[in-house]
């Protein structure tokens, strides 16, 4: 079984979702690529993935109404939004867990989509650690925020 997440990466532009698409992939990710979001959409319904990567400017739908779409098929999906601008309206950012407009700096994408996308097992960790220290066993937080920036890291 592979241990890479998956990224539904959709661009209209062939170009950036090449090039975008590459730099995902050496670092860890395992992407599914579409440039038209209707063709994404129909995907969703048939294909499983970690987290969504919408492009938000696309003549056929925009990434935010994508993003909604996609949230209603697959509501425990992340949904992280790009676009040139650097901000959108809070509408446009409804059903979206992360936006990176104008001046974003690769790393800060690259780490709020491992942390976004994490393994079930790290949420189980977490909430088993939480319920640990609520009943006094052992301060956990600390112990788990290092466990994920490790696996964050490694990923």
């Amino acid at each position: 079984m592979e241990n890479r997440t998956t990224v539904l990466y959709v661009d209209d532009n062939p170009k950036s979702s090449r090039l975008l698409t590459s730099i995902l992939e050496e670092s860890g990710f395992r992407m599914i690529t579409r440039n038209d979001p209707l063709e994404a959409l129909a995907l969703c319904k048939r294909t499983y993935f970690d987290l969504a990567l919408l492009d938000y400017e696309m003549p056929k739908m925009k990434g935010s109404r994508l993003a909604q779409q996609i949230k209603l098929l697959v509501p425990e999906a992340p949904v992280v939004l790009l676009s040139g601008r650097r901000s959108l309206p809070a509408e446009e950012l409804l059903f979206v867990d992360a936006h990176f407009g104008f001046g974003t700096v690769l790393d800060d994408l690259l780490w709020t989509m491992r942390i976004l996308a994490q393994p079930k097992w790290v949420v189980a960790n977490h909430l088993a650690a939480e319920s640990r220290t609520l009943r006094g066993d052992r301060p956990a937080i600390l112990g788990d925020q290092h466990e994920i920036r490790k696996w964050a890291d490694s990923t």
